[in-house]
């Protein structure tokens, strides 16, 4: 059993801000996120209920179709792993990240607060049909050319630093 491991992550949680979409320079499109999860216990001490909240930093690669619904607020499902990278920053620290890097994500629903489809769960019409599913294994159209976005300048999909 020595040469056998697992590296799976099963979240189910709300977005903390909207996702941001970047396009490395061979014109595949990463996405991230933060997503917050909750658990709730019983304090021994006193017998209050308490929450506790996690951020968990997700990352999402080939789809960018699915980033306009990827809002603050919504609440998803999503399977992935642990990466853990390390990089150096301003200052010649070396500093590490560890993020969910998403296999398949299901967008389940919101907080009514609106969205690209104008509707009150801010789904469009995929509200009315059930959970939007985009497995990672689904091919996904390269995009003809890549959007010039607002961030800084693209970096290789092995070299993101973060």
């Amino acid at each position: 059993m020595a040469g056998r491991s697992v590296n799976k992550v099963i979240l189910l949680g709300h977005l903390g801000k909207d996702a941001e979409t970047r396009f490395t320079t061979s014109g595949v499109a990463l996405t991230r996120f933060t997503l917050a999860t909750n658990r709730r216990f019983k304090d021994q001490q006193t017998g209050d209920w308490k929450e506790e909240t996690e951020w968990h930093n997700v990352t999402l690669w080939r789809s960018e179709n699915l980033a306009n619904f990827l809002t603050k607020g919504k609440q998803v499902y999503l399977e992935g792993r642990l990466q853990t990278r390390s990089y150096e920053d301003k200052d010649g620290q070396k500093r590490y990240s560890t993020e969910v890097v998403v296999d398949e994500i299901i967008l389940l629903g919101g907080r009514g607060e609106g969205g690209p489809g104008g509707d009150e769960a801010g789904w469009g019409e995929a509200s009315q049909r059930g959970p939007v599913s985009m497995p990672r294994s689904q091919s996904q159209p390269k995009p003809a050319s890549a959007p010039e976005p607002d961030f800084p300048p693209a970096v290789g999909e092995d070299d993101v630093p973060f």
